[in-house]
């Protein structure tokens, strides 16, 4: 059985370019107060609840996007700093405009951001949710706009994101 601590070797053959990731299931000890910002804050909809257990939500109606659940974590604390775990969950924002929505939205509940960055290849805001999970959210520009080197390579940087620019621009 091979050791799950040592790296394994890259892949001969890439993945299909058409895999996504689709969804993420978070860990949350208060489902109610964990609904009241992905729903109520950030706007996704209910699509299933489990009774005080789990709930998944989604945005147009998909089956879910999120989930969440106190089946292991009712009550619970966030991990300590240093511990191993998820470090965020990114939701894309398809225009800048909705980005900016979305920050009006995390102002008007009072959600203080932890930090805001373009990053050349798009733009983001970082969070944390009411059980300290990590949340981004971002909107990535055309892929015509991404920054290169002279190379050709993939030149992603990371710079302060102007807050008031994104809010005016959208």
């Amino acid at each position: 059985m091979p050791d799950p601590l040592r790296p394994m070797t890259p892949q001969a053959r890439p993945i299909d370019p058409g895999v996504r990731i689709g969804h993420v299931h978070l860990k949350v000890a208060d489902l109610d107060r964990a609904l009241g910002f992905y729903c109520g804050v950030l706007g996704f909809e209910v699509i299933q609840r489990y009774g005080g257990q789990a709930a998944f939500v989604s945005a147009g109606g998909y089956h879910h996007h999120i989930g969440l659940n106190t089946w292991e974590s009712l009550g619970g604390s966030p991990p300590p700093p240093g511990s191993t775990g998820l470090f965020h969950t990114a939701i894309l924002y398809p225009t800048r405009a909705l980005l900016a929505d979305a920050l009006r939205r995390l102002m008007a509940a009072g959600v203080a951001l932890d930090g805001a960055s373009d990053h050349g290849v798009s733009e983001a805001l970082y969070l944390s949710d009411p059980d300290r999970n990590g949340v981004e959210l971002y909107w990535d520009r055309p892929r015509e706009a991404w920054p290169v080197s002279p190379d050709g390579t993939l030149a992603m940087f990371t710079r302060r994101l102007d807050l008031d620019d994104l809010l005016r621009g959208a």
